[in-house]
């Protein structure tokens, strides 16, 4: 495992995760500065997802096809300097289309990234995923704190900073990647002789589009428990805004080490059993949080929810390249990307079901789906791994 090119490749996720991290923070502003209306702010967190989610499979596609390092450095370029461009535009499709080509910048970095880590981690696939990871969950993490500070600071002026950082990090990667690449050829080629005494490298479509169904009920429940876990414990259990609020806090903060956990466990344990031990033991934990009637319990299971929800991410990555061993790209770009967004998708039909039904049926409503990805979780087979 190349530990140094991870971290670097780690930063970098970072770095291309803020502008999307930071956007949720910079909305308001935003909406204040150019009096935009609900509907126009949601459209605007829509033009951050939808075509980036949708597209990253292509670019994974691309990847697999032809040698693109570009894309890492060309991608962190256009998404923090996209990002950075919210401050001096006034007119909302202009808005639009800045947000829509940052959400394109993360969607060409991921695949070719992630597809690069995968043969630097050399044996270890899920330390070396659950490194990458931890990156874009810091990303997602400092970029509000980052946004907040520079337009306090210096108003919406200060997202140029995002620009700058872009600028300085997508140059260095164009020089820096293609040294990465020839480092990892070495391993590139030491595991394509251990495919063919194996049998070659080869997709299995059936596996992997089981792995995909898994992922997007796992998506639902992890954007449903974004969304109303916080309203739960403030309307259903009595908590201050506060208190409630900071479930997600103390849930993103714990997901670092349990990613970190989960990719090491994975490695050893092997990335199906990990996967199908989160989504089984996700069911009871979330059964317990809504019906438990305690804010006390919620916030004592947040550990082991985080250990059923991020500890499992190294290992669905894993296991789709590893199903999809001719097409590590596409198969990155489409556990990254397409199947995250349906969670997103959903999420407004799981609003209209509380509005209809009540915050507690839509809650009730999660953990029937948590158990739809539990069994459909069961029928996950394990790759063989190559010695």
């Amino acid at each position: 495992m190349n530990k140094k090119a991870l971290y670097l490749l780690a930063f970098a996720h970072l770095c291309c995760d803020l502008g999307p991290g930071a956007l949720p923070a910079a909305l308001p502003f935003l909406a204040s500065a150019y009096n935009l209306a609900y509907t126009d702010v949601a459209g605007l967190m829509f033009a951050s997802s939808f075509l980036s989610s949708f597209i990253q499979p292509i670019f994974g596609h691309i990847a697999d096809r032809t040698e693109k390092g570009f894309l890492i450095g060309g991608g962190v370029l256009v998404a923090l300097g996209s990002f950075s461009l919210l401050g001096s535009l006034s007119d909302y499709s202009l808005l639009f289309a800045a947000i829509t080509a940052m959400g394109i910048g993360a969607a060409a970095f991921h695949p070719e990234a992630v597809r690069l880590v995968n043969v630097l981690s050399a044996s270890s696939p899920g330390a070396g995923v659950s490194i990458f990871s931890v990156g874009g969950n810091a990303g997602f993490g400092l970029g509000p704190l980052l946004a907040v500070f520079f337009i306090s600071t210096w108003g919406l002026a200060g997202l140029q900073f995002f620009g700058a950082l872009g600028l300085v990090l997508g140059i260095g990667l164009l020089f820096v990647v293609p040294k990465l690449k020839k480092s990892a050829q070495k391993l590139l080629v030491e595991k394509q002789d251990i495919a063919d005494k194996t049998g070659g490298l080869t997709n299995d479509w059936p596996s992997f589009w089981r792995l995909t169904a898994v992922i997007m009920l796992r998506s639902v429940v992890i954007c449903g428990l974004s969304g109303f876990l916080p309203l739960f414990c403030i309307r259903e259990l009595g908590a201050s805004t506060a208190a409630g609020s900071s479930t997600l806090s103390a849930f993103a903060a714990i997901g670092i080490f349990t990613t970190l956990i989960g990719g090491r466990l994975a490695d050893k344990m092997g990335y199906a059993h990990i996967l199908r031990y989160g989504c089984l033991a996700m069911v009871p934990i979330l059964a317990a949080i809504v019906w438990g009637h305690e804010l006390m319990i919620v916030y004592a299971l947040l550990l082991p929810l985080s250990c059923a929800v991020h500890g499992v991410y190294s290992s669905f990555v894993v296991l789709g390249q590893s199903y999809l061993a001719k097409s590590i790209g596409f198969a990155s770009g489409i556990t990254m990307g397409l199947a995250f967004s349906v969670g997103g998708i959903v999420l407004p039909g799981l609003g209209w079901f509380a509005d209809e039904y009540s915050l507690m049926a839509a809650m009730e409503l999660l953990v029937a789906i948590a158990a739809a990805c539990a069994v459909a979780s069961l029928l996950l087979r394990e790759p063989q791994k190559a010695e």
